[in-house]
């Protein structure tokens, strides 16, 4: 059996949880990989800034890398935040005693605020830590006090890669956040330039940088190359800006479990909708509440933006030979009518994430008052200029009834077949609503013949 790669982060601590060896653990555990950590320095520190500082004896992260090196095969490793000259000699020597691959994120100051670094060390970074080191990833204002220069375009920060380089350090990399969104890449042994194309995303960044650095560390230890474990760097990162979500007054975290949550999510809303269609194919009563241009059923992912982060039926469900049958399959972005009642119900109510349409009539909406849903409607008489059905008439039907009912009809209009939607947490429980309607509309037509 194989081992799984280590990454040793050496690096301070957040109190906050936002960045440090706080970010790089939760970074390396979420690509796969075992962190093992030394820290340096223990911060009291929030959203807001960094209120003060305390660096650990050098003795003391010296044996702290000791015991992780003497037992373990680290595959790569990382250092962040070492605030003084005394500690960034004691990491250059154990990075020499223990032959370690580096990745040095030269921090400086903390996203939300806070000097992270004495200025008076910067001297032994460059001529100590940095010529023992594989990669160095500065943004542009460390870029700036690590070249002496000060970038303001992109051929300035291949420049100053350049200048940064001849500390002996093998790649440089400028991350592009405080300029433009692309990354530069500086190989001095290839005397080469690549360019990491991006765009800025909403989002926190507090522990952006630590995070990357981990990353390309954990991408590196798995054996990418270093303009693809770059690439693979940022497309984390971007990720996890996209994912953040706010925990206190100040900047907020980045999430780097952001992907990992919405891939289980995604999973999660895919076998909900086979749950749910599995209960409308073995619901042969339901057969007779498909509208005449057929009906669909669609589940979001939580906090869903667009249509594209909602699932449904990539065709529709449509009544043959007296059966239901599903043309298609079940995919994200496959519904526009469906999905769009979804994203409006989600303004009022986040956890209203799923919706199918049946046919309308009085007798159907007289079944759901008996089985007590709540109803509500809206007429596309009443619809303004230059709106979409589906946004306004929900959004209009919510209002009238003050909350989200259970359903949602309208009686259509020129081209326009009638319908009725309903409206529930998941993709089972509308289909689940609509096997009762179902059963309870062809108890009474049996009962009538």
């Amino acid at each position: 059996m194989s081992k799984i790669p280590v990454i040793l982060t050496i690096a301070g601590s957040d109190s906050g949880g936002g960045a440090g060896i706080e970010a790089d653990v939760k970074t390396i555990a979420s690509i796969g990989l075992h962190p093992a950590c030394a820290i340096t320095s223990v911060t009291a520190q929030n959203t807001t800034g960094v209120l003060s500082a305390y660096d650990i004896p050098c003795e003391v992260i010296q044996n702290q890398i000791d015991a992780v090196c003497d037992d373990m095969d680290i595959r790569y490793a990382k250092s962040g935040m070492l605030s003084s000259s005394d500690i960034i000699s004691t990491v250059a020597k154990m990075v020499k005693k223990h032959d370690l691959k580096l990745v040095v994120d030269p921090v400086m100051a903390a996203e939300a605020g806070g000097d992270l670094l004495r200025k008076d060390a910067v001297s032994t970074l460059k001529e100590e830590l940095l010529p023992v080191s594989e990669v160095v990833t500065p943004n542009i204002n460390e870029a700036n006090i690590l070249s002496g220069m000060q970038i303001t375009n992109v051929e300035e920060a291949k420049e100053a890669a350049k200048v940064i380089s001849q500390t002996g350090v093998k790649i440089v990399i400028v991350t592009g956040g405080h300029l433009d969104a692309s990354d530069i890449i500086y190989d001095s042994e290839k005397d080469t330039y690549t360019i990491i194309p991006g765009t800025f995303v909403k989002g926190g960044t507090h522990g952006s940088g630590c995070t990357y650095s981990a990353a390309l560390a954990s991408s590196l230890a798995q054996g990418y190359k270093i303009d693809e474990a770059a690439k693979v760097a940022k497309d984390f990162v971007v990720e996890a800006i996209k994912g953040s979500v706010p925990v206190g007054k100040g900047v907020g975290p980045v999430n780097q479990l952001a992907s990992i949550l919405q891939n289980s999510e995604r999973y999660t809303v895919l076998q909900n909708m086979k749950e749910g269609v599995r209960i409308l194919t073995g619901c042969k009563e339901f057969a007779g509440l498909i509208p005449e241009v057929g009906c669909n059923i669609a589940m979001a992912l939580p906090a869903a933006e667009s249509t594209e982060d909602i699932a449904a039926v990539t065709g529709r469900i449509v009544k043959l030979k007296g059966t239901v049958h599903v043309v298609g399959d079940i995919e994200f972005g496959a519904s526009s009518h469906v999905a769009r009642i979804i994203l409006a119900s989600m303004k009022y109510d986040p956890i209203s994430r799923a919706a199918v349409n049946i046919r309308y009539s009085e007798q159907l909406i007289d079944i759901c008052q008996e089985l007590d849903f709540s109803i509500s409607s809206f007429s596309r008489d009443e619809e303004p200029e230059n709106t979409h059905t589906m946004d306004w008439g929900t959004e209009d039907a919510i209002k009238k009834y003050g909350s989200v009912p259970d359903i949602i009809s309208d009686k259509g209009g020129i081209g326009k077949e009638a319908m009725i939607r309903i409206i529930g947490h998941s993709a089972t429980e509308v289909t689940q609503k609509a096997a009762k309607i179902a059963e309870k509309y062809a108890a009474r037509k049996t009962k009538l013949n």
